[in-house]
């Protein structure tokens, strides 16, 4: 025992430096986590500037890498001098210089659109998903109690429903109540809206008691993915 206790106290140092070392060394990089951003857009000098509901800060949007939240923005201001509304998801980083502005790097893009409500959208919340369609005029709105289904000159109909999640990352909703067949197919793909050229993520499919409808759909707060 004599002879080894000048050895454990020789090592004991090098321990002692080890944990010197991870005291004073740089911590790891956090995480850089996405956020998702409702908000007006607007463009002032070349670049695309979002305003997030009930705030004051401002972003740059960097497009997302197909680069087509620029195009599609920049398309639809041409049309209106009022901001677009964008429901989003990416991440923030600093601006290039301290007096420049915070980026949000666009890794998502939810919703566009000119017209309807944005940041006054009280149902927004209380949504999983919405789905809409034209000619004739359909409107599905999803929240975990049931949809509500609305067609033009009928009443709306409260209904339950079972969902199946798709391979392709999109979704089948569907009912047999009060006397309807419904399932509406989700897809994963762009949509724009044919009269008020809202582009949206989803592009839907319903077919009811045997008519097939098309149309677009998108995310409500709820379903935060």
């Amino acid at each position: 025992m004599s002879v080894l206790r000048p050895l454990v106290l020789a090592v004991l140092p090098l321990f002692a430096g080890c944990q010197m070392l991870n005291l004073f060394s740089a911590p790891a990089p956090a995480p850089v986590s996405e956020q998702r951003i409702q908000g007006e857009i607007s463009q002032k000098n070349g670049q695309l500037i979002l305003t997030p509901c009930a705030e004051r800060a401002t972003y740059q949007l960097l497009s997302e890498p197909n680069g087509m939240l620029t195009e599609q923005a920049k398309r639809l201001l041409e049309d209106t001098p009022a901001p677009l509304f964008g429901d989003l998801r990416g991440t923030l980083e600093n601006g290039s210089s301290a007096d420049s502005p915070r980026q949000l790097r666009v890794t998502r893009l939810y919703r566009l659109q000119a017209e309807g409500p944005g940041c006054s959208d009280r149902n927004f919340r209380h949504l999983l998903i919405r789905a809409h369609g034209n000619e004739p005029g359909w409107n599905i709105n999803i929240n975990n109690k049931g949809l509500v289904l609305e067609r033009m000159g009928q009443p709306a109909l409260a209904l339950p429903y079972l969902e199946e999640q798709l391979p392709d990352g999109g979704s089948s909703i569907s009912t047999d109540a009060d006397g309807l067949k419904l399932e509406l197919w989700l897809s994963p793909q762009s949509c724009t809206d044919s009269m008020s050229g809202t582009i949206e993520h989803l592009t839907a499919v319903l077919q009811l008691n045997g008519e097939t409808l098309h149309g677009c759909g998108s995310y409500g707060a709820l379903r935060n993915q």
